[in-house]
């Protein structure tokens, strides 16, 4: 494992599985939103995006997370291994609004001076728990489909669908 992808639901755990992954392999960790994301939550336009993640992305090795279809041509042709947080709707979701709670509390900036806000949350077609709740089964379908592709045959991919599997394989990689 030199060049991992971490993917699940929004809630899942995918940044912070794939910051403790890249300090257990001591490499580089790329996390995609704050690629994707702009001041005032405004998006990348597409081919900046991908120059971005291709430029972060050139290395030797790294963990990048992020489930943007977008760009996942240019992470999955480099990529060695896939890791899919596949947890229960409910573990999400529970994980999800106690992650968005503690940043709306703690004001917590995110990305280039973004922070999630309760209208954002909870008053807005834009909220994550909307978007953790609409995504949910189309990764469950889209993901098992897309690892049997002919052009995807050389990915390794893991398959975690619990948090204490996934703390016990990070627990278990060496160095």
């Amino acid at each position: 494992m030199r060049r991992i992808h971490v993917v699940g639901t929004s809630g899942s755990g995918k940044t912070t599985t794939a910051q403790r992954l890249a300090a257990r392999l001591e490499v580089p960790h790329v996390e995609l939103d704050a690629l994707h994301w702009g001041p005032g939550w405004t998006g990348s336009p597409p081919e900046v995006f991908r120059r971005r993640v291709s430029e972060a992305l050139s290395g030797e090795t790294w963990v990048v997370d992020g489930n943007y279809s977008r760009v996942r041509d240019i992470i999955w042709d480099r990529a060695d291994t896939v890791v899919w947080l596949d947890f229960p709707l409910a573990v999400i979701m529970a994980r999800l609004l106690w992650r968005t709670l503690s940043r709306i509390v703690t004001r917590e900036e995110l990305w280039h001076g973004n922070r999630e806000s309760a209208r954002m949350t909870f008053f807005s077609r834009d909220s994550i728990l909307l978007w953790a709740l609409t995504t949910y089964r189309r990764r469950r379908r889209e993901y098992p489909i897309l690892f049997t592709q002919p052009e995807h045959a050389h990915l390794r991919v893991i398959h975690l669908r619990s948090p204490r599997a996934t703390r016990a394989w990070l627990a278990a990689l060496s160095p």
